[in-house]
């Protein structure tokens, strides 16, 4: 059985991937998260949690000890987060320290969370295939830009087997709730299709030594192409967030 750790557990993507892989009962989890309040519930669970500062190395490097695969998750999730006050510390330093500390604990696979604001500098008609270069519109995009490379750089250079996932509009849609723009609804991956495509991304062996994969939903128009990350790791989405929202297509030709 791996053991699994999952950095920024406590947050809403990290809360609906511990649930998907507590189910699957083949994993030994270990939760990290800078909010210990947020880790109070998993803890009664019986789950082996920590708080974890990830832009401090020697925290991280405790974390990792008798770790098998990392998922990385922590990091302010705001497009508009400030570069000073959430990013550096979060994303630049964090993703450093996390790969600096897997490399140092023999860790065989990390998978860390970039995302499509990496490519939202391209006109919202381009889909952007996996090997489009980045074009970030914001810092946050920029830093996630810096989050792939690292992880390239760790994985050629360090010998650790990395894998980007470039997380689309993650949101669990409700038809009541608020509605969701064109851009998000191309953008957009269900927790059901991203928890199937990190489990795929977990189980699937040979992968090359750095992976980017894309992580959107069966959207009728998607943003991000999906050939690439359907072939590496067989990803097969369901969700599609234009007939989730009702909209109607008609044929021109009729």
């Amino acid at each position: 059985m791996q053991t699994v750790l999952i950095t920024g557990a406590a947050g809403k993507i990290g809360r609906n991937v511990v649930e998907a892989l507590g189910k699957e009962n083949t994993y030994k989890l270990r939760l990290a998260d800078i909010n210990e309040d947020g880790l109070k519930a998993f803890q009664e669970l019986g789950y082996d949690v920590i708080r974890c500062d990830v832009s401090n190395l020697e925290e991280c490097q405790n974390v990792c000890e008798g770790i098998d695969v990392v998922i990385h998750l922590a990091g302010n999730p705001s497009p508009d987060a400030s570069f000073y006050d959430a990013l550096l510390d979060g994303h630049i330093k964090g993703t450093y320290n996390m790969f600096q500390a897997s490399k140092e604990n023999n860790v065989s696979k990390v998978i860390v969370a970039s995302s499509a604001q990496t490519i939202e500098g391209y006109p919202l008609d381009y889909q952007v295939h996996e090997s489009t270069p980045p074009r970030p519109k914001n810092m946050y995009g920029v830093c996630k830009c810096f989050v792939e490379a690292v992880a390239c750089y760790y994985a050629y250079e360090e010998d650790v087997q990395s894998v980007a996932i470039r997380i689309g509009a993650y949101d669990d849609y409700q038809p009541d709730g608020p509605a969701l723009s064109a851009r998000d609804m191309s953008a957009y991956v269900s927790p059901q299709d991203f928890n199937d495509l990190l489990l795929k991304t977990l189980n699937t062996e040979n992968l090359p030594p750095y992976t980017l994969l894309h992580a959107v939903s069966n959207n009728r128009f998607k943003r991000l192409n999906l050939d690439e990350t359907k072939k590496q790791v067989g990803y097969d989405p369901q969700s599609d967030a234009f007939k989730q929202s009702g909209f109607l297509f008609f044929d021109h030709d009729r």
